[in-house]
């Protein structure tokens, strides 16, 4: 018999509370009318409502429904989740990872940056909870009452370090949890998002399903960055022969075989020389693996163009 009491915070002030891994095990979780805490759920949860909640910072390991905000205010957030939704809500700081479009509703000063944040049990939470750490909307915010003449919401500076918001637990039972707010080590890639991109040089890098797909995939998004590119965007979907068709074009062929072991992951690169970076790169580090790249810097910035359209259909965005 589970007893709410013990997924439930509520009407707590000034206290340090959380739920190490393996204690919430994919329920419901409920946080209400909590001032000044410091609020930690290190595990996966079917859904969480945080409701009347002020001046608290708040971190949620991977949501596999909808992470609800409700009339609160003040609050800095680290939240992964499927689906993120505020009502009513007052300067919301929130280091999001969401596979869906985030939306906001009668909210005013949000501000959102990328998912940043590591612990050893988090990887396989992502897993149970049915999230891909490659599908991160953070920045695709969608507005549900827009008020003319006013940004309702925008984006933390670019430098904005997780610990500055959320920092760690100080509480002697959550210290147990070996975090790491290092973003190089951080568990969902970190992505420019919608932020404006340096160069008018993109590239398009995809890697077919296999045993090592997410290694090979951070393997090239740290050789690139490492190089100062800008990863702007990933994805992980289902792809079919006729979505090969219309993103690999000629050399559909060769790729559509590949298709029927399981979803892609696609990365998208930023920065003058990007394209023949990946390539060089892939030649030097992945020359056993079949991963598909722009083929040159004019045809680049239509196959992102072309994958990211089919993918965003594909989610129902």
């Amino acid at each position: 018999q589970i007893d709410p009491k013990d997924y439930t915070f509520s009407g707590l002030k000034d206290e340090t509370v959380g739920r190490l891994p393996g204690k919430v095990a994919g329920q419901q979780f409920v946080i209400q009318d909590c001032e000044n805490c410091k609020i930690y759920i290190f595990d996966h949860s079917a859904t969480i409502t945080i409701d009347d909640c002020v001046n608290c910072q708040i971190f949620l390991g991977p949501i596999k429904g909808s992470v609800f905000f409700r009339d609160c205010k003040d609050c800095k957030c680290v939240v992964a989740c499927q689906q993120f939704r505020t009502r009513d809500c007052r300067k919301l700081e929130v280091f999001l990872c969401c596979a869906t479009q985030p939306i906001i509703e009668s909210s005013t000063g949000m501000k959102f940056g990328c998912f940043q944040y590591y612990y050893p049990e988090l990887a396989l939470q992502f897993k149970d909870a049915g999230l891909s750490i490659f599908n991160n909307t953070w920045s695709n915010i969608h507005d549900f009452t827009p008020v003319s003449g006013e940004n309702n919401w925008g984006l933390l500076p670019e430098t904005a370090v997780v610990q500055d918001y959320v920092p760690l637990p100080s509480s002697e039972e959550l210290k147990a949890v070996r975090i790491s707010t290092d973003a190089t080590k951080s568990i969902i890639p970190i992505t420019r998002g919608q932020r404006q991109k340096n160069s008018d040089e993109s590239c398009l890098a995809v890697f077919f399903a296999g045993d090592y797909t997410t290694a090979n995939a951070r393997k090239l998004i740290d050789e690139m960055t490492s190089k100062g590119f800008q990863l702007v965007q990933t994805k992980e979907v289902v792809m079919k022969a006729e979505d090969a068709h219309r993103v690999f074009q000629q050399s559909a062929s060769e790729f559509i075989p590949l298709l029927e072991k399981g979803p892609v992951v696609a990365l998208e690169f930023n920065g003058d020389g990007a394209v023949e970076q990946c390539q060089s790169t892939i030649n030097e580090v992945f020359s056993g693996t079949k991963v598909y790249v722009s083929e040159s810097k004019a045809s680049a910035s239509q196959d992102v163009d072309n994958f990211y359209n089919f993918a965003d259909m594909q989610m129902g965005m």
